[in-house]
């Protein structure tokens, strides 16, 4: 079972808004999840996004692949500087 942490799409038709969750690849994108880690809000200027880090870490320590857009957020918070220390 391969799991990722992805976004999950729950906003209004044109004004998205997002959770980044942890699921099992083979979920669909709004379908079942393990646990909702933060929130990504794309309208926000700046862009708003809350990340519970120690949660993040551990699924990232435990061997959960990072989508592009996730691995993307948690390069510009740090987060990833942070998991391989």
């Amino acid at each position: 079972m391969a799991v990722k942490i992805r976004l999950s799409r729950v906003g209004a038709k044109k004004k998205p808004f997002y959770r980044i969750v942890v699921a099992d690849s083979r979920s669909p994108r709004d379908g079942r999840f393990i646990e909702i880690i933060g929130t990504y809000n794309p309208l926000d200027e700046p862009l708003s996004t809350k990340i519970d880090e120690e949660k993040a870490i551990y699924w990232m320590k435990n061997g959960a692949q990072l989508t592009e857009k996730i691995h993307g957020l948690f390069s510009k918070t740090g987060l990833l500087d942070k998991a391989k220390a």
